[in-house]
């Protein structure tokens, strides 16, 4: 377990009402920032901003449904999860729970990579919940979708192997050792490994088992098809995110590879303040440049 990555955090399991049993750390005091991670990881994703984070925040970090520590609806004895309950709206509907189990009405949220596009999902459906946003190294789906080239196919690998249905995926994924996809997963081209600390590694791969794998290609599939449907209705209806959105990247992330300078797209999906900027990172930001995350963060949500 993760107790020497987060030292001093309380760990606890709530239950939601969407059938989901998350996994929840806390500590800090202040304002209350929400923490949520991407594919294929769990909240130990904040270990190196969390010593700094809990001076001014009333911090909660939780793995998303399925992943890590978390469950959510599943059968294993089924060669996968139904897409319909690993959408991001049921993960948005999840995180609300548990801040309204520690007593949080309206908070911040941060969130990388899929806890990006639940961030972004959560503003539109929760948006007397949300505070600011900070979303990391994400754009909205709606646009990946509509913009795939060859060079992001070969560099999103994983977006379209993901989907694929009736096990397929999960087949494969299942067949071989988790730290060899999590090696070829998280150590891009070009980063390596060498930037994650081996306990926070340890954990990622202790938590991919089948049922994490499941979940993880439900919500891909929910991404390519019932989540992209709701991005579509929202954009179409003028619905867009009202609150302060902070939006990082990485420079040598794929983000940055293949579509340069987000801002401008996010500009389109943002009614209210939008800032951000490229660090000096790859895609996994709070890893591999913590200081310079914080540097951006802490003056943002302290407003």
């Amino acid at each position: 377990m993760s107790d020497d990555l987060l030292p001093g955090w309380s760990d606890q399991f709530v239950e939601t009402p969407g059938g989901a049993r998350i996994r929840a750390r806390r500590a800090g005091s202040g304002p209350p920032l929400l923490l949520m991670h991407g594919n294929p990881q769990s909240h130990v994703i904040w270990h190196r901003m969390a010593p700094e984070l809990v001076k001014h925040f009333d911090c909660v970090a939780i793995d998303l449904r399925g992943y890590g520590d978390s469950t959510g609806p599943g059968d294993l004895s089924l060669p996968y999860y139904d897409a319909a309950d690993y959408t991001f709206r049921a993960m948005a509907q999840d995180a609300v729970a548990v801040m309204a189990h520690f007593g949080h009405a309206r908070f911040n949220v941060c969130g990388h990579d899929r806890g990006g596009r639940v961030t972004h999902r959560m503003g539109l459906d929760h948006p007397d919940a949300v505070i600011r946003a900070a979303i990391m190294d994400i754009l909205p789906q709606r646009h990946v979708y509509a913009n795939i080239t060859k060079d992001w196919a070969m560099k999103s690998w994983h977006w379209v192997f993901m989907p694929q249905e009736e096990g397929l995926p999960e087949r494969m994924m299942e067949s071989v050792p988790a730290d060899w996809f999590m090696a070829r997963k998280i150590g891009k081209k070009g980063m390596g490994m060498s930037i994650f600390d081996p306990r926070a590694v340890a954990e990622y791969v202790r938590c991919f088992t089948p049922k994490t794998i499941r979940a993880s290609c439900a919500d891909y599939r929910a991404c390519a098809t019932l989540d992209l449907a709701m991005d579509n209705a929202d954009y179409e209806s003028g619905k867009r995110l009202a609150c302060p959105v902070h939006v990082l990247w990485g420079r040598l992330s794929h983000t940055q590879a293949v579509f340069d300078n987000v801002l401008p797209v996010w500009a389109d999906y943002v009614t209210g303040p939008l800032s951000g900027r490229a660090v000096r990172s790859g895609h996994y930001l709070a890893e591999h440049a913590p200081e310079e995350v914080l540097a951006e963060i802490l003056p943002f949500f302290q407003g």
